[in-house]
């Protein structure tokens, strides 16, 4: 079992930005893909990023350019750095673990699959005009 938490959503103007944290703790594996997801009121969950064991990353083709994952493996933290944030960009922002194949099928793919076997509660952000 794997537990994962989020944290550092908020509110913030356009233009602004905001870091995510993941922590991930439990029966956690060496080889892995995590993946953060959003979902806006009314819409489904979408990917936004991934990051596998091998530090490869993929990103939501919209994204590229504003938003930054990474992870640091000494406190087993995933991260979200989001800049340039824009109205558009406000959603519950969710981490997510799973088999290293979650991450291949996405760069192979060009799209996160919503197939992980663990969630967090989410976090939201808010960006206003």
């Amino acid at each position: 079992q794997v537990q994962l938490v989020e944290s550092g959503g908020g509110s913030v103007q356009t233009g602004g930005s905001l870091r995510l944290s993941c922590a991930a703790s439990g029966n956690t594996n060496t080889s892995y893909c995590m993946g953060w997801f959003r979902q806006a009121p009314g819409t489904e969950r979408e990917g936004v990023a991934s990051f596998d064991s091998d530090g490869r990353t993929t990103y939501a083709d919209s994204l590229k350019g504003r938003f930054s994952i990474s992870k640091d493996n000494t406190k087993n933290v995933l991260y979200l750095q989001m800049n340039a944030l824009k109205p558009e960009d406000t959603a519950m922002y969710y981490c997510a673990a799973g088999g290293r194949l979650l991450c291949a099928m996405a760069r192979s793919s060009g799209r996160l699959s919503r197939s992980f076997s663990y969630w967090g509660q989410g976090t939201q952000v808010t960006v206003s005009s």
